[in-house]
């Protein structure tokens, strides 16, 4: 459900914690080379130290200069790997030549026969087009419109340092490589796709999507995805997807943003604030025609502050809420048939956006899944919150809206992806909500 209001009480900010699109926040990681390796690779370190400059020596003497690209003497396959992708950078919307993946090529030829200067040239030109690669690939395209909650986690210009210290940081850097680790899952799956035989059209739509996945954290980001356009949400952690689920999501009416922020709050036994729209639309008609608050499992309250107190029904002139002329704050108590089910997940957005548990589990079942006022109702909220919080969520005692701190912030990423891999090439779902004819 979209929540009209929530209560600032609630919403204190906790120190945040930026994650950035790599995993470049951590540090250097030491070389993982043997001591025989290391030996076999000294020449060659010495003649990086030598030959190395700006942003690649900062990131090379953090390494006491091993390289990279090499092992035993030898620039390994991931070199190949890299010129693959530079040699169909169009597939990323890209110029190849920019890269210049021939000259690349040759470079890495001359080091075939061990000269450690030529090994060192090749080392430090596979990872001068690396760095420029992915910080083009990881660049936002401006046609998508996402809005970032979470100031801190708004793309920034990544400096080639950054780049390759994120690289280093996986046991295999080679298994790096070739899972193009540094972007998204999604991202991945979509350009693999590029190469295959489609219409104009259809090619378009698809690098629409691309450029929407573009913006998504790679698996080292701990971070959740909900994508508005299937219905599901997964989260990673450690360079792996380690859960998933269904999820109901906005209406064509109500539809869910493209929206960005941090989850630092899960919220107990909650209430759920009803929006001014359906108090206009529904609940006034209901208490006009005979019904009680009381019967809907609902209260007035004074106004929508945190220190707001309940008020009897009487008090609200309801001819005047059904005629749109008042907005009173009516909430809906905490319990089994409460719209927040057990737990609710918040993260600061003026959309009044968060994650929730649900009663109405008969909507998870349907292949459709866009029915909600916006927010994501969760098939398995427990299982999420467990994550979030790194223990059971628990009953508060039964204490109604009970805030449970996480240890750290997460990022989540609300998106809309309409295509998909498929046995046979490619598919692309309903564009319910029509962003991809209004970005067309």
């Amino acid at each position: 459900m979209r929540g009209a209001r929530i209560p600032h009480g609630l919403i204190a900010l906790a120190a945040a914690l930026a994650a950035v699109p790599l995993a470049a926040a951590a540090p250097a990681a030491p070389s993982r080379m043997t001591a025989a390796e290391a030996a076999a690779n000294a020449p060659i370190a010495q003649a990086i130290a030598d030959e190395a400059g700006g942003a690649l020596k900062r990131f090379y003497r953090t390494r006491h200069f091993q390289p990279l690209w090499v092992s035993h003497g030898t620039i390994g396959p991931q070199a190949a790997t890299l010129i693959g992708y530079l040699t169909t950078a169009r597939y990323d919307g890209l110029n190849p030549s920019s890269y210049d993946p021939d000259e690349l090529q040759e470079d890495v030829e001359k080091a075939r026969d061990g000269d450690p200067r030529a090994v060192a040239r090749a080392e430090l030109a596979l990872s001068r087009a690396f760095a420029d690669y992915v910080r083009d690939q990881r660049k936002p395209a401006k046609r998508v419109h996402v809005t970032y909650a979470d100031k801190a986690l708004k793309p920034k210009k990544l400096k080639a340092e950054e780049v390759l210290r994120a690289a280093s940081f996986p046991k295999s850097f080679a298994d790096y490589v070739a899972d193009m680790g540094w972007m998204s899952d999604h991202y991945v799956a979509l350009r693999k796709l590029m190469a295959h035989d489609m219409t104009t059209d259809e090619r378009a739509r698809l690098a629409l999507n691309l450029d929407r996945a573009r913006i998504l954290p790679s698996p080292w980001v701990r971070h959740i995805e909900v994508d508005a356009s299937s219905g599901r949400l997964w989260w990673y952690e450690a360079g792996k997807q380690v859960g998933e689920m269904r999820v109901v999501v906005g209406a064509a009416k109500t539809q869910t943003p493209m929206l960005v922020g941090s989850i630092q709050w899960a919220i107990v036994n909650p209430y759920w604030n009803v929006p001014d729209y359906l108090t206009r639309d529904s609940i006034a008609k209901k208490v006009l025609g005979g019904r009680s608050l009381k019967t809907m499992h609902m209260q007035a309250l004074s106004d929508w502050s945190a220190s707001a107190h309940p008020i009897p029904s009487s008090a609200i002139d309801w001819h005047a809420v059904a005629a749109g002329r008042e907005n009173p704050r009516i909430r809906q108590l905490p319990g089994p048939y409460n719209s927040m089910g057990q737990v609710k997940f918040l993260f600061p957005n003026d959309d009044g956006i968060y994650l929730h548990d649900t009663p109405e589990r008969d909507l998870l079942a349907k292949a459709d899944r866009h029915f909600s006022n916006g927010c994501v109702r969760l098939d398995k909220a427990q299982v999420l919150g467990k994550w979030l919080l790194a223990r059971p969520v628990g009953n508060a005692g039964g204490k109604p809206e009970t805030a449970e701190p996480l240890p750290v912030p997460v990022p989540v990423y609300l998106t809309y992806i309409t295509a998909e891999p498929t046995r046979s090439g490619i598919a692309f779902r309903s564009d319910v909500y029509g962003r991809d004819t209004k970005a067309g």
